[in-house]
């Protein structure tokens, strides 16, 4: 966008809401040289809409303004048009040649008959394209164990990672530290209105034995009178609330567990729910 001299540039998104689009039209927008062509419908709210409704100045959240002295066009043009709408198109610029590149081929041998129909020039379907390689060579290979008795397909989890002219597959912890980047995670919890009197840790207890039935006992531990662990990742807590003769269990789970939370939601509200 610093680039001297005459230009055309086609940016996202066509709102001008954020992105790549925004900040040109934030550096361009006080140049009266310059013009804007919006090419679709704007939801109200957004720049696109504003400057198409004649806005002259454009405020922003940081309490910055931009003098909105570009020219503003409007050109309705849809990305998702017929095979009519395309033919609209063609008919408008009369090319010399047209060439189409997606689409299934029957329809699209259907559309470059109808082309040329009317262009009398050449309309070029998208010959297969042959298979493409990279110019690199994996440094490590993955490989899946099986045995004779398992010949179910497996799924592999892994990261691609292109660095260093070199191509490599990595676990996914392991791909964090590769890239110096900071994992994240996210929990689920689930709030549970149980009916039960008496203390906390005959419910944690009861609880603790349902599960163990279910799941098997080496899968639930009891970490204290008000929690539980299971699989080592999802937490149970049971809230005591005095002024209530019922009780609260907090089911939290992340989202490599979500089945394990699932079942045990079920169990849980089959068991105690009020």
């Amino acid at each position: 966008m610093d680039n001297p001299g005459p230009m055309v540039v086609f940016a996202t998104p066509g709102m001008l809401h954020a992105g790549l689009s925004l900040a040109i039209f934030k550096k361009w927008a006080p140049n009266p040289s310059n013009m804007v062509i919006m090419p679709g419908y704007c939801v109200q709210g957004t720049v696109g809409h504003k400057i198409l409704n004649g806005a002259k100045k454009i405020d922003f959240e940081n309490r910055t303004s931009v003098e909105v002295n570009l020219s503003v066009e409007y050109m309705s043009f849809s990305a998702h048009a017929d095979a009519k709408g395309i033919m609209q198109l063609v008919r408008h610029c009369e090319p010399k040649n047209v060439l189409l590149v997606h689409g299934e081929n029957a329809k699209m041998d259907f559309l470059r008959q109808k082309i040329m129909q009317h262009t009398m020039g050449a309309a070029t379907p998208p010959a297969p394209a042959p298979p493409l390689a990279p110019p690199l060579a994996p440094t490590t290979s993955a490989k899946t164990e099986d045995t004779p008795a398992a010949k179910k397909q497996k799924v592999l989890h892994g990261v691609l990672i292109m660095k260093n002219n070199s191509m490599k597959i990595l676990g996914v912890n392991e791909a964090w530290g590769e890239l110096g980047l900071v994992s994240h995670q996210l929990r689920f919890t689930e709030r549970i209105e149980v009916e039960h009197i008496g203390p906390v840790q005959a419910l944690t207890s009861s609880l603790h034995t349902l599960l163990s039935q279910k799941l098997g006992a080496a899968q639930v531990q009891v970490v204290s009178e008000y929690q539980l662990s299971v699989a080592d990742s999802v937490v149970i807590n049971i809230q005591d609330d005095n002024d209530d003769p019922g009780k609260n269990i907090l089911l939290s789970w992340t989202h490599q567990d979500e089945a394990l939370g699932s079942k045990l939601l079920e169990i849980i509200k089959a068991n105690y729910k009020k």
